[in-house]
């Protein structure tokens, strides 16, 4: 089943700006975290940790510009109508 769901569907973001993104927020918070626990000012490294955010998300904005993104629309799930009408077509054709 999971292969099949997999098979089906596109994926919903893997690309390297997205990933990027993901990392460099993971990383620039953790920083911050590690900095606040060994006696940094919780305020300061709060908003360093913001506006280094707000930097990254803008240069993954740029990578996703320059085609390192998603290279088509996202796709649209189908409605409960459809899908319903297409699972019933499949069992049906499976019979």
């Amino acid at each position: 089943m999971a292969d099949e769901h997999h098979e089906e569907h596109d994926d919903h973001g893997n690309t390297v700006s997205a990933w990027f993104l993901t990392l460099s927020w993971i990383v620039a918070w953790t920083v911050a975290a590690v900095a606040i626990i060994f006696g940094g000012d919780l305020v300061v490294w709060t908003v360093i940790a913001l506006v280094a955010s707000v930097a990254l998300a803008a240069v993954a904005g740029v990578m996703k510009k320059v085609g390192l993104g998603r290279k088509e629309p996202r796709p649209i799930p189908p409605t409960r109508e459809e899908w319903e009408a297409d699972r019933k077509s499949a069992t049906a054709g499976g019979k």
